[in-house]
């Protein structure tokens, strides 16, 4: 987390940071983790949302992990149902 900008932090939780991707009924699946990869190529910062009731409060920090992994990116922010990565 320590190679984080604290210029990307404060976008990252800012309220006007809009989700660009959200996790619904499907959970994660190969083309969300493509849409992903994408955006962060493009814009370096993406915030994700998942669908309540999709996944369970203790499995929420594996989700995050996981797409980070996947995504070789870093995760700036993870709160509840809502995260954000981040790509350098």
């Amino acid at each position: 987390m320590s190679d984080i900008p604290q210029s990307i932090k404060k976008q990252a939780m800012d309220r006007n940071f809009k989700p660009s991707v959200r996790i619904g009924k499907t959970g994660i699946t190969p083309s969300i983790v493509e849409e992903i990869r994408g955006q962060l190529s493009k814009r370096k910062l993406v915030k994700i949302k998942i669908n309540k009731g999709i996944y369970d409060r203790e499995d929420r920090g594996q989700v995050w992990q996981y797409l980070a992994e996947e995504t070789s990116s870093l995760i700036v922010l993870s709160r509840g149902n809502v995260g954000v990565l981040y790509s350098n």
